[in-house]
C-alpha cells in the first residue's frame, strides 16, 4: 500500500491489490497505449490527462473504463488491464477509482469528445510533468508514477 499526499494535499492510498477499497467504485482512470504512444485526452478545464471519470448507473467499472475511453479519445480498446485501486480523502468526499491499462485496439475521430478536445498521443510522459501547466493534476502525483512503473514490469 502507497500513501502519499496528492495535487491538493488530500490523503491518497494507492493499492494493486484486487479492489481493496470497494468492490463497486464509483470512478475510473484508464492509461492507454496505442501504437508505441501514450494516449491521452485534453480536458476542457482540467488539461491534458489519461481518460476517465463516473461508473454510470447499471454499468460496471470495466464498462465505464471502456465507454470513457471511447467518449474521451475515439478509441476502442482491444485489452483492459485492471491495475490497481485508490482512495482520495478530500476535503467534501472521499473518492475511489479503478485505475485500468487499456491496450487501444483502433482510434476513430468522433463528432464530440464530451468534456475533453480529444486525443493526445504523446511518445514518452513528461519527466517535469509536476511543472508542466497544460497537464492535469491527475498527473501530478505518485499515482500515475506507481502505475506506469507496474505497466512498464508486466504489459509494455
Amino acid at each position: 500500500m502507497n500513501v502519499f499526499k496528492d495535487y491538493y494535499n488530500n490523503t491518497v492510498q494507492l493499492s494493486f491489490l484486487d479492489h481493496p477499497f470497494s468492490k463497486n467504485p464509483k470512478h475510473v482512470w484508464v492509461i492507454c497505449k496505442y501504437k508505441d504512444k501514450w494516449l491521452l485526452t485534453d480536458h476542457k478545464e482540467r488539461g491534458i490527462e489519461f481518460p476517465g471519470g463516473k461508473v454510470e448507473s447499471g454499468e460496471t467499472a470495466d464498462q465505464a473504463a471502456v465507454r470513457e475511453v471511447m467518449e474521451e479519445t475515439g478509441a476502442t480498446v482491444k485489452k483492459l488491464h485492471y491495475i490497481g485501486q485508490y482512495k482520495v480523502d478530500g476535503r467534501y468526499e472521499t473518492v475511489i477509482k479503478n485505475v485500468y491499462f487499456a491496450e487501444i485496439k483502433e482510434l476513430i475521430p468522433q463528432p464530440t469528445y464530451y468534456e475533453t478536445k480529444g486525443p493526445v498521443l504523446l511518445k514518452k510522459i513528461p519527466a517535469n510533468i509536476k511543472r508542466k501547466t497544460n497537464f492535469s493534476f491527475i498527473m501530478k502525483d505518485a499515482v500515475l508514477e506507481s502505475c506506469l512503473l507496474r505497466i512498464k514490469k508486466s504489459y509494455v
